[in-house]
C-alpha cells in the first residue's frame, strides 16, 4: 500500500501486490540494463519499481468481471429505443509492441426490457482495456459483454484510435486512425437504425 499527502491533505492510497511489484521491477531493471542504460543511476533508482506498479495499473481488467459489473446495475424498463454512450476515452496497451493505443469508443444498445446503469458502460470498457489487447477484439469483447447480459435487440460498437505503435515506430505515421466496428441485432437487420447510429456519433455538438 501507498500513501501520497501533498500540502492540501488530500490522500490518495494505491495497493499493489508486493511480491509481484519486486519481482516486475527486477525485470525492468535488467531491460534497462540491456539497453545500455545504469539502473543504479540516481535518475532510474526508483524507475522499475514505477514501471511495476503502473503495469499492474494498466493491467487491472484481468482481475475484474466486466459480466458482473454490468449485472450490478440492471433495471427493468419498457424503453425500446435506441440507448448511446458515446466519446468514452479508451486507454489500452498494443499485445504486439506493449505500446499504448489510444481514442474513443461509441456504443449503443436497443433495450428489451433491461437497461444498464449508463455509468456501467464506460466501466465495461475499461474493464477490457485494460489488458494486453488488439482494437479489434477489444471491439468484439465489448459487442459480446452487452449482448449476453442484456440480451437486448441489438448492439453496436465502434472504436477510434491511435496506435503507437504506428506513429512512434515501423511507418511512423503520426495522424493515423484506426476504426473498428461491431454490430448484432437490429443494427445488422435495419440499415436505418445502424444510419441513426452513425449520425448521432458523428454529430459531436
Amino acid at each position: 500500500m501507498i500513501k501520497d499527502n501533498n500540502k492540501e491533505g488530500y490522500e490518495r492510497v494505491d495497493h499493489y501486490h508486493g511480491g509481484k511489484t519486486s519481482t516486475i521491477a527486477t525485470s525492468y531493471a535488467e531491460i534497462i540494463d540491456q539497453l545500455g542504460e545504469d539502473p543504479q543511476r540516481e535518475g532510474l533508482l526508483k524507475t522499475p519499481e514505477r514501471a511495476a506498479k503502473a503495469m499492474q495499473f494498466l493491467m487491472q481488467g484481468y482481475k475484474q468481471d466486466p459480466a458482473e459489473i454490468l449485472k450490478s446495475a440492471l433495471f427493468n424498463e419498457e424503453y425500446s429505443e435506441l440507448v448511446l454512450v458515446k466519446d468514452i476515452e479508451v486507454y489500452s496497451m498494443c499485445e504486439h509492441h506493449i505500446l499504448p493505443f489510444f481514442g474513443k469508443a461509441h456504443i449503443a444498445y436497443i433495450p428489451n426490457g433491461q437497461i444498464v446503469g449508463l455509468s456501467k458502460i464506460p466501466r465495461l470498457v475499461d474493464v477490457f482495456a485494460r489488458r494486453l489487447q488488439v482494437q479489434e477484439r477489444l471491439t468484439l469483447q465489448i459487442r459480446d459483454c452487452l449482448e449476453e447480459v442484456l440480451q437486448p435487440r441489438g448492439v453496436a460498437v465502434v472504436i477510434e484510435a491511435q496506435h503507437m505503435c504506428m506513429q512512434m515506430r515501423g511507418v511512423q505515421k503520426q495522424n493515423s486512425m484506426t476504426t473498428t466496428s461491431a454490430f448484432t441485432g437490429e443494427f445488422l437487420k435495419e440499415e436505418r437504425t445502424r444510419q441513426e447510429f452513425f449520425n448521432l456519433i458523428s454529430n459531436r455538438k
